[in-house]
């Protein structure tokens, strides 16, 4: 497994360590810390009823946050169902990921120039599209790369593996990273697959394969600035693993993971927190203070609040609005259903 620190937040692999400067290296705390807060309150307002659908990612902000930090803007990012935290950092306005929990319309709707698709809800889809995409940035001399994420569970999909070798056949620049959070929902790795890794499942695609640290930031963020450079200047797609654990549900949608996860391992992966790990880091190089972690906190609690207010002055969504948006020119039956439910609508 690729590292560079340990536990303790010391380095452990010198020569591994990517040349970031100081602000790089604050910047990267400050988006983990960011994420955390925001975490913690999406769950509060899910409770409330405030939010709809909703995958906590307390945990895994090294693997997310590493990954999307090592990125141009101009690369694109395709997303799964719990990787906001990504497309937020890529461009995407956080008032929308809001909006896109509430299944609004106006979450789907994304700003120009933000390289981000639809966060994908069937499991392992968007491996299949990373590999259209990433053909398509090499038919057009683009110097990008195409980006996704799927869980530990993601990869016993036939999508993940008919992805991989296509990208891999038509040396597409593009980079799979696999989450590997131990549990597909409640199932065991362990009983997912018989192989002793996920990343040694890229040696049948022919194609690059790395375990990573996925709670070392640092070294995510190592792994996909290679990857990202041996996808345009060789054609070489990698496949990324990332070992890491979410603290909290699957999903806020009655997930209770006492039910197949034990205490002591619940414990045992507490003391590899990422942000932890990264702050003893960064106070032994003294580049972090309790001062700049708490301007943080209370920056992700306005930016959040504000995200909120803007989501709630959203306008109303109609299902004239769904239709309209189903087709340029209406069908004749659903021309029929729209002037019913305006109907119904104007009353």
């Amino acid at each position: 497994m690729f590292q560079i620190l340990n536990e303790e937040g010391k380095v452990v692999n010198e020569a591994a360590m990517p040349e970031l400067s100081d602000e790089q290296l604050q910047e990267m705390m400050r988006r983990m810390v960011y994420t955390r807060i925001w975490d913690q309150r999406a769950i509060s307002l899910n409770r409330q009823g405030r939010l709809g659908f909703y995958a906590p990612v307390s945990g895994q902000e090294a693997s997310m946050l590493g990954s999307q930090y090592a990125l141009d803007k101009e690369d694109w990012i395709l997303p799964g169902y719990r990787d906001m935290p990504q497309m937020v950092f890529h461009g995407f306005p956080l008032y929308k990921a809001f909006l896109y929990s509430r299944g609004h319309y106006e979450g789907g709707r994304f700003p120009e120039g933000v390289n981000v698709l639809m966060p994908q809800i069937i499991i392992g889809a968007q491996i299949v599209q990373t590999a259209g995409v990433a053909l398509g940035l090499k038919r057009k001399g683009k110097k990008n790369v195409a980006i996704t994420y799927t869980g530990d569970g993601g990869a016993s999909q036939g999508d993940f593996y008919e992805g991989m070798n296509f990208a891999g056949a038509f040396q597409a620049p593009a980079i799979f990273v696999v989450q590997n959070n131990r549990f597909a929902i409640s199932v065991p790795v362990e009983k997912q697959s018989a192989a002793k890794t996920i990343a040694q499942k890229a040696v049948a695609a022919g194609i690059e394969g790395i375990q990573v640290d996925g709670m070392d930031i640092l070294a995510v963020y190592a792994a996909t600035s290679q990857a990202r450079e041996r996808a345009i200047n060789e054609g070489v797609p990698t496949l990324i693993e990332t070992m890491c654990y979410r603290y909290g549900p699957h999903t806020m949608a009655g997930d209770d993971p006492t039910r197949y996860r034990t205490s002591d391992l619940d414990d045992e992966w507490e003391k590899k927190d990422p942000l932890v790990r990264f702050r003893k880091f960064l106070e032994g190089k003294d580049l972090w203070t309790e001062d700049m972690e708490n301007e943080m906190v209370d920056k992700a609690k306005e930016d959040i609040k504000e995200a909120i207010k803007q989501a709630d002055a959203a306008p109303k969504q109609k299902v004239t609005d769904l239709i309209e948006f189903m087709y340029e020119e209406l069908p004749h039956n659903l021309q029929e259903q729209m002037e019913e439910y305006k109907a119904k609508e104007s009353k």
